[in-house]
């Protein structure tokens, strides 16, 4: 068998996020079906992990396996003539027979954007939330590196997640800005169901309100959704980077 890594970039705003359901259309559906037109073979695409409904990627990353050898140049051209335009696939390599998209991921990387001025451009890919521009920026990077290292992240995902252990370990975290919007940057390991969405809305919370950094590391002792604030919509969220 034969093995291809695919990089992706999607708008999300269409589909309900990454992973194939029974009754809504996704972007793994899609890609699947497009790589089965051409390879005339039934295949199984792995994402390095799910993003949810409305969630954008500027670098998701998959993989799947084909008894067929492919020019990864010309299969590449004859995938995005498939796909429809909110999908790209804009990088395919051949990797071991080993690679996972998934397991093999070494840590990824979300931004979120908020605008600070009401855009047609920037409303599809972007929260509009005026406040943010009066938000010292040094506070809420002073007040997210409390979120650094490892934590157990139960405060911060969806009480329905089906994953028991939900101990991640943020690598990096910042907010920065510009003269049209204020972005903020998270890497870890892995992440959690609504876990980023949840991070911004509570730091936008306790920056607003003045609060410490014993807020955050509260949140991590009670293991209650309920006691973090709530999520920033999916629009403004999109998978940056996938390292392995």
């Amino acid at each position: 068998m034969n093995n291809y890594k695919l990089t992706i970039q999607y708008d999300g705003t269409n589909y309900a996020g990454w992973q194939i359901q029974s009754n809504a259309v996704t972007i793994q559906q899609k890609i699947t079906e497009a790589i089965e037109v051409i390879t005339k073979e039934k295949v199984n695409l792995i994402g390095s992990g799910r993003t949810d409904s409305g969630v954008h990627a500027l670098g998701q990353a998959a993989n799947f396996r084909t008894e067929k050898e492919l020019d990864a140049y010309k299969f590449l051209y004859s995938l995005n003539s498939i796909l429809p335009n909110d999908i790209s696939i804009t990088g395919m390599k051949k990797v071991n027979d080993e690679f996972h998209a998934r397991f093999d991921a070494k840590s990824r990387s979300y931004i979120y954007i908020f605008s600070h001025h009401k855009s047609p451009f920037f409303e599809k890919y972007s929260y509009f939330y005026p406040p943010i521009t009066k938000l010292n920026l040094h506070s809420l990077n002073k007040l997210s590196r409390a979120l650094l290292g490892e934590h157990d992240f139960t405060s911060f995902s969806r009480k329905n997640s089906e994953i028991e252990d939900k101990t991640c370990t943020v690598k990096e975290i910042h907010w920065r800005r510009n003269r049209e919007q204020t972005i903020f940057y998270i890497t870890a390991n892995r992440f959690l169901h609504g876990m980023v969405r949840t991070i911004v809305g509570t730091l936008l919370y306790a920056a607003e309100k003045n609060f410490n950094e014993e807020y955050l590391l509260k949140l991590f002792e009670l293991k209650d959704r309920t006691e973090a604030e709530e999520s920033v919509p999916a629009k403004g969220l999109f998978l940056f980077k996938v390292r392995y």
